[in-house]
């Protein structure tokens, strides 16, 4: 359904550390850099046939965060969503809501966690039981 997700960034290198590690949790590798025709630098992070991208606003102004947007990562275990979690904060993340743990609900069971990147943008690690 999604070709790729891009998210603004009001200093790209501090999200290109941010992002390196914490999607290198995910087996994401080096994101490819680049620059469009009016100068804005972009982050490419390919993994398992997705695409996430960091970008300057290209309209020029201030990146700001989707108020009610979450941007999910799926992960292979509850161990990989705490190490996401733990990497995020680690690098600048801001964890958010209920500690990483299960949540059961009407979805079934999930390992989830939250946090912010350091331009606001909510991130999910999600690992979902059998």
């Amino acid at each position: 359904m999604f070709s790729h997700v891009m998210v603004g960034s009001n200093d790209i290198e501090r999200s290109k550390r941010f992002y390196d590690a914490v999607l290198g949790v995910l087996g994401a590798g080096e994101p490819l850099r680049n620059q469009n025709s009016t100068g804005q630098t972009r982050l490419f992070y390919r993994h398992d046939g997705g695409t996430f991208c960091v970008s300057q606003p290209i309209d020029g102004e201030s990146a700001t965060f989707a108020n009610g947007g979450t941007i999910g990562f799926k992960c292979s275990s509850p161990e990989q969503v705490r190490l996401f979690h733990d990497v995020a904060v680690a690098h600048g993340g801001i964890s958010i809501e209920e500690p990483p743990g299960l949540r059961e609900g009407k979805l079934g069971a999930l390992y989830l966690a939250y946090v912010r990147d350091a331009d606001g943008n909510k991130l999910c690690a999600l690992f979902r039981a059998k």
